[in-house]
């Protein structure tokens, strides 16, 4: 992803994570946000959302390289405290 993340595009973000076509969300996501610039609340709530979507069924998400004022605000939320936050997509998709 690039740019920011918010109320303009949080749609978009949900249905790029859970696969809006897809009865089933995939069981495994690594978000690349190391082109995000800002995220706002819609992101963490869409985050919070493909969390609990891909733990049903004991899968996992996990965000890669988010920029400091990103995981400024993940940390600030306590996101990051039940989702990994790794410091390059390399380590994210590590198993």
């Amino acid at each position: 992803m690039k740019g920011e993340i918010d109320h303009d595009v949080k749609e978009l973000l949900s249905a790029a994570l859970l696969s809006a076509d897809s009865a089933a969300p995939p069981s495994r996501i690594v978000a690349d946000l190391s082109g995000v610039t800002f995220m706002d609340s819609s992101g963490i709530n869409v985050f919070v959302t493909a969390h609990k979507a891909v733990s049903r069924s004991e899968g996992w998400l996990r965000i890669a390289a988010a920029q400091t004022p990103v995981l400024h605000v993940l940390r600030l939320v306590g996101i990051d405290t039940f989702i990994t936050c790794h410091p390059t997509l390399e380590q994210a998709l590590e198993p």
